[in-house]
């Protein structure tokens, strides 16, 4: 419809832009609380074990299943997201996700309930999952349908600014309670950062509740394309879209193992948990300013070439990173942490939002984008415990991991290359030739049901 720019706000973009960084913010303030906590507290206050390699895998454990959660949160929200609009399930999203964190500071530990405990975190983790399944992709979803062709990689790029907000945000609160004596951190220190969401919570809720539907979902309503079954139209008409996402959606992997399994690498090696926060603060801190500008650039130079440098650069660079951290030097670990996170990171980071979300049609670009990508995520949810069971003692003990992750961010390339180029493609456009086929298929259930009548 032609009317309907003309209807939409200035700004809208820009707080369509503000409202999916909040979102992402809150869910990766709880990613790094809860990775932070798993990898410093959860293994001795959860899972406690003589040996506490088996305490340390199993607390990564429920960092997994959080992940598993994610495709189920993905399916049923995407469903709702394609077939009642997506503003009403990111305020869903958005109030699950910082009930769940909350109440995780509430749980008691395993020597006050026994098994009840790890229990009950198991169940909160996959509420916490569930939630995350659809926010990216939601958050995502609403930005690109909200922007203007030629700006859609940079104003969807805040998206992942919300991941370092959040994780930035984590860190600082999460720093000074690692700093406590050990009686203080395991009593009630560690409960404070899972408390403090709630103030996430309330202002995101605020700002998305103030957020117009996205036109493109409104004029697919108004014309009736609304999909009864937007999952079944994304595989039959998208499975080819499904497998590239989900194979590109690996790199995240890099994600997990730098903040979460090089944390407890680290403090098992004897560098200063402390010490490590900050510089894994400081890395993601950086990405504030790069993952904007990563987003800009690929609406210049295209969304492949950016990922592309992204992947091939984090597969090196996860080499010096691990290596500088079993030589405990600090310096290099800094450096090598830029690089890698702050840098290469970032060009992927800036840019998925805006590309795999271009590669499905409106109809069912919610339902495809987070499917595709939360199957892809399982190995980044994994990633910790697989690299704690990689790893193996000696200097080069870190060697099976940092091949692991390059194995993982070579997969994403190969499947980035096999990708459609979108950055020039106009919004209503997006899908490609699989599109008309859908709406022509639309269009016969319409004129049935029609003559049924």
């Amino acid at each position: 419809m032609t009317s309907t720019p003309s209807r939409r706000p200035a700004m809208t973009p820009r707080r369509a832009a503000t409202a999916a960084l909040l979102g992402s913010a809150l869910e990766y303030y709880d990613f790094f609380v809860y990775g932070a906590a798993a990898a410093l507290v959860f293994n001795v206050l959860f899972f406690p074990s003589g040996d506490p390699t088996v305490a340390l895998i199993a607390s990564f454990a429920t960092f997994a299943v959080g992940y598993v959660a994610r495709p189920v949160g993905a399916v049923v929200m995407g469903h709702f997201g394609d077939r009642l609009g997506r503003k009403r399930v990111m305020l869903a999203t958005v109030v699950l996700m910082g009930v769940a964190s909350f109440a995780i500071g509430c749980l008691p530990t395993f020597d006050q309930v026994g098994l009840l405990a790890p229990a009950l975190l198991v169940v909160l983790r996959v509420v916490q999952g569930f939630s995350a399944g659809a926010e990216s992709a939601g958050a995502s979803t609403l930005t690109v349908e909200h922007s203007p062709v030629g700006r859609r990689g940079f104003f969807t790029s805040f998206v992942m600014v919300g991941y370092a907000v959040g994780c930035s945000l984590a860190t600082i609160v999460f720093l000074p309670v690692a700093l406590l004596p050990a009686e203080m951190l395991y009593s009630w220190g560690w409960r404070i950062p899972f408390w403090l969401s709630a103030v996430v919570v309330v202002i995101t809720y605020y700002v998305r509740s103030h957020l117009d539907e996205t036109p493109v979902f409104a004029e697919a309503k108004e014309e009736s394309a609304v999909r009864k079954l937007p999952l079944s139209d994304v595989f039959k008409y998208h499975w080819r879209d499904v497998i590239r996402v989900a194979g590109a959606s690996l790199m995240a992997a890099m994600q997990t193992l730098f903040a979460v399994f090089s944390l407890s690498y680290a403090t098992s090696v004897g560098v200063d948990r402390s010490v490590m926060l900050a510089i894994i603060f400081g890395a993601i801190a950086l990405s504030i300013v790069t993952i904007p500008a990563a987003g800009y650039l690929s609406d210049v130079i295209g969304r492949k070439r950016t990922m592309l440098i992204s992947s091939v650069g984090c597969a090196l660079t996860l080499f010096g990173y691990l290596w500088a951290i079993s030589v405990t030097d600090v310096l290099m670990i800094a450096a090598f942490a830029f690089v890698n996170m702050s840098l290469f990171f970032s060009c992927y980071n800036g840019v998925w939002t805006s590309f795999f979300a271009e590669q499905f049609p409106a109809p069912v670009r919610f339902t495809g984008m987070a499917v595709s990508n939360q199957l892809g995520n399982l190995l980044a949810g994994f990633a910790p415990m697989v690299a704690a069971m990689l790893l193996v003692p000696g200097p080069t003990g870190w060697l099976p991991v940092a091949i692991f992750g390059a194995v993982a961010a070579g997969i994403a390339a190969v499947a980035v290359i096999a990708m459609p180029e979108t950055s020039k493609v106009p919004t209503e456009l997006l899908g490609g030739p699989r599109v008309a086929v859908m709406k022509a298929e639309m269009e016969t259930e319409r004129f049935a049901a029609a003559n049924a009548g």
